[in-house]
C-alpha cells in the first residue's frame, strides 16, 4: 500500500498534468478536466462525441488553464495552423516588412516611347500582388517611358523552388481558388473572377471576367432564367465549362432575381495564369508587346528601373486569418525560407519554423507543418502547443498585430456568421472534411482575456460550431 507522502507526490503529479507546460499551476485546473455542460449539451444535439474534442482555456496573460479537455493529443488544426505561420513570420520578418517585386529594363527608351530590348520582372513571394496592384506596377512601368516594348516580358519565378502542383489532388475541387499553389510571382491568386449583371429587358444577363487574360474568349451574356426563377444554386444553373485556358463557356442561365453577382474561380492552365494576365493588362492599359510575355532569368548586375513594394506584413495577415486564404500563407511562409537562404522551399521553412518553435517553446512538443496553411491532411499540433503560442503572443509587442488579424465573433471574416456573442472573441477559425477549428482570445465584461483553442478531429467535425459558439460564451462569463 502506498504511504502518504507517495500518494500525495502522485497528486502532485496529476496536478502538474492539467497546467500547460512551464505555467503554474492555479486551484482552478485541478476541476478544469471537464467540458461545461452547454458545450456537452451542443455536442448530444449535434450527436458529435466529446471525445472527437480537444479543448484548452487559459488566461491570456499566462497560468494554468480554467478548462482542459484532451489537451495534449496532436491534431489536424486544419487552417487554425496560419496562427502559427503568420505569428513566426510576425516575429522572425517583423511586422513593417514588405516584399518589392524589381522590374529591369534590358535595353535604352528611344524618343517615341519603344523600349528597345526586353522588360523583366522577377517574383520575390508577394502575397498581394493583386489586379489593382499589377495594374500599378505596370502603370509605373509607362511612368519610365515605356509604351513599347521592342522585346518580351520575362517574367523571374525562380525565387522558390516548388514541387509540381495538382490543383484537384487534396479534394477534387480544382476550380476552387483555395486549391491555388504558390508562385514566387503570384499575380491574382491565379484566380478569375467572372461577374454576372441581369438586364431584364434583354433577356440576358452580361458576363464580365477580370483580369484580362490574353487569349481567354467567354461570351459577352448568357440567357436569364424564365421571371421569378429563385436564386438558389445560381452558380450550378450557369453550367459553367471551365476546363479550357482558351475559353469559359456556360450552357445553362442566370436568374434575374439573383442581382449583380461574382464568382471567383480558379483558372484552368495555372502555369501560365501570370503571363496570360500581364499580356492582357499591358495591352488593355494602351502598351504595345512585339514579343511575348515568358518565363526567363533577371539578369544579374542590372539595376532595378524601379520595385513595386508590397503592404507590409502586419497588413498581409490580415486577409491571410481574417479570410483563411491558404495561397498567401503559403506565399509567407516560404518567405521565411527565401528571406534565411536566398531560396524558398517547403522543406526548408519547415526546418526553419520548427527551429524558431523549439527556441521559443523548448518544453512544447513542435507542429508538424506542412504548407503552413492547414490546407493538409499531414500537419499535427495540440491545444496545449497552440494555447502556448498565443499566450506567448498576448504577452509580446506583436500582440496587437496578431490580434487585429483574427476575425471577431458575429462581426467579420469568417466569423461573422458566428452566434457567439457579438464582439465577444477574436478567433482564427479552421475548417476541413472532418475538421472544424477555433483558436484565439476571448474577452470577458470585466476586461479580462482567455486564450482559447477548440479542434474537432471526427467525421462530422462541421456539427461542432454551435458548440464552440457556447464554449465563446462559457469563456466569456468566466471571472
Amino acid at each position: 500500500m502506498p504511504s502518504f507522502s507517495s500518494s500525495r507526490r502522485a497528486a502532485a503529479a496529476l496536478l502538474l498534468s492539467l497546467a500547460l507546460p512551464g505555467l503554474p499551476l492555479t486551484a482552478a485546473a485541478q476541476s478544469a478536466e471537464r467540458l461545461p455542460p452547454e458545450v456537452e449539451a451542443a455536442l448530444q444535439r449535434a450527436r458529435l462525441p466529446a471525445d472527437a474534442l480537444s479543448v484548452i482555456v487559459a488566461p491570456a496573460d499566462g497560468g494554468a488553464a480554467r478548462l482542459r479537455w484532451r489537451a495534449e493529443r496532436p491534431v489536424n488544426p486544419a487552417s487554425v495552423m496560419k496562427l502559427v505561420t503568420t505569428y513566426a513570420a510576425l516575429d522572425i520578418l517583423g511586422p513593417a516588412f514588405r516584399w518589392n517585386t524589381p522590374v529591369t529594363l534590358g535595353g535604352p527608351v528611344d524618343t517615341d516611347g519603344t523600349l528597345q530590348g526586353d522588360v523583366f520582372i522577377k517574383g520575390q513571394g508577394d502575397p498581394s500582388m493583386v489586379m489593382e496592384r499589377l495594374w500599378l506596377l505596370l502603370r509605373r512601368l509607362q511612368a519610365q517611358g515605356v509604351k513599347n516594348i521592342a522585346g518580351d516580358i520575362v517574367l523571374d519565378r525562380s525565387a522558390f523552388v516548388l514541387p509540381p502542383h495538382d490543383a484537384a489532388a487534396f479534394d477534387g475541387e480544382p476550380s476552387k481558388p483555395y486549391n491555388a499553389a504558390p508562385d514566387a510571382l503570384l499575380i491574382n491568386f491565379r484566380a478569375l473572377t467572372l461577374g454576372f449583371v441581369p438586364e431584364p429587358a434583354i433577356g440576358r444577363a452580361r458576363v464580365m471576367v477580370d483580369p484580362p487574360l490574353a487569349g481567354l474568349k467567354l461570351p459577352d451574356t448568357v440567357p436569364l432564367a424564365p421571371a421569378r426563377t429563385a436564386c438558389g444554386d445560381w452558380r450550378g444553373a450557369l453550367q459553367a465549362d471551365l476546363s479550357s485556358p482558351d475559353r469559359i463557356a456556360f450552357a445553362g442561365s442566370y436568374a434575374a432575381e439573383c442581382g449583380e453577382k461574382s464568382w471567383p474561380v480558379a483558372y484552368a492552365d495555372p502555369d501560365h495564369y501570370a503571363e496570360r494576365a500581364i499580356s492582357g493588362m499591358w495591352r488593355a492599359m494602351g502598351g504595345r508587346l512585339a514579343g511575348r510575355v515568358r518565363e526567363g532569368r533577371a539578369p544579374a548586375g542590372f539595376a532595378p528601373a524601379f520595385s513595386a513594394a508590397s503592404p507590409t506584413l502586419a497588413e498581409v495577415i490580415r486577409d491571410i486569418n481574417k479570410y483563411s486564404n491558404n495561397v498567401m500563407a503559403q506565399q509567407v511562409f516560404l518567405t521565411l525560407s527565401l528571406q534565411a537562404g536566398g531560396s524558398g522551399s517547403f522543406e526548408a521553412s519547415r526546418a526553419l519554423v520548427q527551429g524558431w518553435w523549439r527556441a521559443r517553446f523548448p518544453d512544447v512538443e513542435p507542429p508538424v507543418l506542412d504548407n503552413g496553411a492547414g490546407l493538409s491532411r499531414e500537419g499535427r499540433i495540440s491545444a496545449q502547443a497552440l494555447a502556448r503560442l498565443l499566450q506567448a503572443a498576448w504577452r509580446s509587442p506583436l500582440m496587437p498585430d496578431l490580434a487585429a488579424s483574427l476575425p471577431m465573433a458575429g462581426i467579420d471574416g469568417t466569423l461573422r456568421r458566428s452566434q457567439a456573442a457579438a464582439g465577444s472573441a477574436h478567433l482564427k477559425t479552421g475548417s476541413l472534411n472532418d475538421v472544424a477549428a477555433v483558436a484565439g482570445y476571448v474577452h470577458t465584461a470585466s476586461g479580462r482575456r482567455w486564450v482559447l483553442v477548440a479542434v474537432a478531429n471526427d467525421p462530422n467535425a462541421a456539427a461542432a460550431r454551435p458548440a464552440f459558439d457556447a464554449l465563446v460564451n462559457w469563456a466569456a462569463r468566466q471571472p
